[in-house]
């Protein structure tokens, strides 16, 4: 059960634009926590909403899963995320890292990605990246 609801978020996850955010009730419970680096949404309806106004204003969001650990009631997954945005990276197709951690009973009720949130938004945007990049350099990091 628990491998076809990670099959399932795949799909729906490759899948979603702002016009089909009605998949997410097939995998999220009413209750869903959601939360990245920079926002904590609660509530099913809440981050249906806050889908639909993403995808409004991408252009392409795909998602390459590379790995998945399950535990007691719940999973790990590795993934890259494929981004177009009009405003982001002079509209050229970018990728970002990043790792989700869900729980789930029969559906998902819990669902946190991490992700390096410099590399998605501020290294993309033409003053902020040129000025993170170099702030990288200089601790090394980049």
């Amino acid at each position: 059960m628990h491998v076809n609801l990670i099959k399932n978020l795949k799909e729906i996850f490759n899948n979603l634009n702002a016009t089909n955010t009605n998949l997410l009730e097939q995998i999220y419970s009413d209750d869903l926590i959601f939360e990245d680096p920079a926002h904590k949404i609660q509530g099913l309806k809440n981050f249906q909403l806050y889908c639909q106004n993403l995808y409004q204003r991408v252009h392409k969001c795909k998602f390459q899963f590379h790995n998945v650990e399950y535990f007691n009631s719940g999973a790990i997954l590795e993934w890259t995320m494929l981004l177009q945005h009009p405003r982001l990276n002079r509209g050229n197709e970018f990728s970002v890292a990043g790792v989700s951690i869900i729980k789930f009973n029969d559906k998902i009720y819990s669902h946190r990605d991490y992700f390096d949130l410099g590399a998605m938004l501020y290294e993309q945007l033409p003053l902020f990246g040129s000025m993170t990049k170099f702030i990288k350099r200089k601790l090394g990091t980049a």
